[in-house]
């Protein structure tokens, strides 16, 4: 397993919070950041052609929006700290799609916020974070 953090981030006090602590240990074991904003998706429903193709851009949107907001500024200060970072944006299950991130990018740890954007803060909170730490092969540090 590689020397590389996976964080959980939202643009949300609580990813911003786990963000700093992360790097504080990213700096201290020198060690690299996966920046990661999960975007809850749910690929199990029936469209029209039309709402698919609708879909697709809603999807391609929230990417770029993540992208441009959220990742690429943290991870521009960042780099001009000295910190090696990647960057990641998926659609999926929020647990389930860190948990693969997390063995894609060969992570030997994971950072979450306790509490996340409104529209996640009842699934980082919840059932989110417990699902992460009941299920994750490897360590979560959830920070308050």
């Amino acid at each position: 397993m590689s020397n590389k953090i996976l964080v959980a981030i939202d643009g949300s006090e609580g990813g911003k919070r786990a963000l700093n602590t992360a790097v504080e240990y990213a700096k201290l074991t020198h060690s690299s950041l996966v920046l990661s904003y999960i975007i809850d998706w749910s690929p199990y429903s029936f469209h029209t052609p039309e709402e698919l193709a609708e879909r697709q851009k809603r999807r391609d949107s929230e990417i770029q929006r993540a992208n441009d907001l959220i990742l690429n500024p943290e991870a521009l200060a960042l780099e001009k700290e000295g910190l090696a970072v990647e960057t990641v944006v998926r659609h999926g299950k929020i647990a389930e799609t860190l948990k693969e991130v997390a063995k894609e990018y060969d992570v030997s740890q994971i950072y979450i916020g306790k509490l996340g954007e409104s529209r996640m803060r009842s699934m980082i909170f919840g059932s989110v974070t417990a699902a992460l730490i009941q299920t994750a092969l490897l360590p979560v540090t959830v920070v308050p």
